[in-house]
């Protein structure tokens, strides 16, 4: 039986949804991050190297990395999806095939380190300092984030928007593996993004995933998607 090696409020979330959506059954192996550092336990590292969430086993197979879960789930159980995961990978050589692949890619690629380095940068001034250093490290970091990130988050959420004005699904017509990778992109974006009413094809996209009863199920067995900032 397949095991997801949980880290709560993490990237694993869409891995439950793939998951439930699939129909596949599994266990749930929870780790809580550290209170103080909201880091992922040492105990990961006695299933992966890396240490890292999530991590799936399937007998004495170990698949870790999010893309590489999904292309191994649907590899193992797409053949027996339900009708409506028919183009969960798409047929090789179409359009939707390569638009699979580019979300794919772009979620961890270039999105996530915008939106990481955000979070990391939002973080740092209220980390405990000398009260000399504090407003040094704020004016640091509001340069960083008014010069480098904010303007690629911005141009991150315009081109999903643009996107997603035009395609109901990240590849097209239908769901596909690219929504289950993206999906933890587009809740941390449009959480770290600022004005969501910005972005009204992107926030409808997320309704729609959140409306699915495998998504809510996943919520149920996983709990919330992401960490407060």
């Amino acid at each position: 039986m397949i095991t997801v090696h949980h880290l709560e409020m993490s990237r694993s979330q869409r891995i439950l949804w793939l998951l439930e959506e699939l129909g596949v059954p599994y266990d749930i192996r929870l780790y809580r991050r550290d209170p103080a550092s909201r880091l992922a336990p040492v105990k990961l590292k006695r299933i992966h190297p890396l240490g890292k969430s999530p991590v799936v086993t399937d007998g004495d197979t170990v698949v870790a990395e999010s893309g590489a879960i999904i292309e191994y789930l649907a590899e193992r159980f797409g053949a027996q999806a339900p009708a409506e995961l028919a183009h969960l990978e798409p047929a090789r050589g179409t359009a939707a095939h390569r638009q699979c692949r580019f979300w794919m890619h772009y979620a961890e690629g270039s999105l996530m380190n915008w939106l990481v380095m955000k979070l990391v940068f939002d973080s740092i001034p209220r980390q405990p300092m000398p009260f000399l250093v504090r407003p040094v490290a704020r004016a640091l970091c509001a340069k960083v984030q008014q010069k480098l990130i904010t303007p690629n988050v911005q141009t991150a959420l315009a081109f999903m928007e643009a996107h997603l004005a035009q395609h109901p699904w990240f590849a097209g017509e239908h769901l596909t593996m690219a929504d289950f990778q993206m999906s933890f992109a587009v809740e941390a974006a449009l959480a770290r993004g600022g004005n969501e009413a910005a972005w009204p094809h992107l926030a409808a996209y997320r309704q729609r995933l959140q409306a699915r009863p495998a998504y809510q199920r996943a919520l149920q067995k996983g709990g919330p998607v992401l960490m407060s900032s």
